[in-house]
């Protein structure tokens, strides 16, 4: 009889000290079956991506607006994780160090901000004053800027 008083007291332990987070046998199961004896959580930090889709595509061809005047835009489709302001600037295309086009040239970008997950971007170039003496009349696709696009994380609204 002590002797089975012995053996549920050592059940009853065995099972406190189980649920307390930690296994003490003395002897493991008659069957060798992993015990689970903790959960450990798992975490990360999470970078910000934007994605701007078909970017091999996108060109801006500018159109006459009046004499010295020339005006385009572009879409740009844009993937991100986070919300995001947008901002251009334009350089001209410069041969042996003058502008392939003198004038006045300026950009921008529409709507500056965009919320995750993503939108569709406008961006423009113009240029005024242009000097359309350096190059030749009917000449075609003349390379004469590139607008470069910048963004930065903003917090969410």
């Amino acid at each position: 009889m002590k002797k089975a008083l012995f053996a549920v007291a050592v059940v009853a332990m065995l099972a406190v000290a189980a649920q307390a987070g930690e296994i003490k046998y003395h002897e493991w199961p008659t069957q060798l079956v992993p015990q689970e004896i903790t959960t450990i959580p798992v975490t990360m930090d999470v970078g910000y991506w934007v994605k701007i889709k078909d970017q091999g595509d996108l060109k801006i061809k500018l159109g006459q607006q009046s004499i010295h005047t020339y005006y385009g835009c572009t879409n740009m489709v844009v993937e991100t994780n986070t919300c995001l302001t947008f901002s251009s600037s334009i350089s001209k295309v410069t041969k042996d160090g003058n502008a392939v086009v003198p004038g006045d040239y300026s950009s921008s970008v529409s709507p500056a901000d965009i919320d995750a997950p993503g939108g569709t971007v406008s961006v423009c170039a113009k240029l005024e004053n242009a000097d359309l003496s350096k190059v030749a009349g009917g000449t075609k696709n003349v390379h004469v800027a590139n607008v470069t696009i910048k963004v930065v994380p903003r917090a969410c609204p």
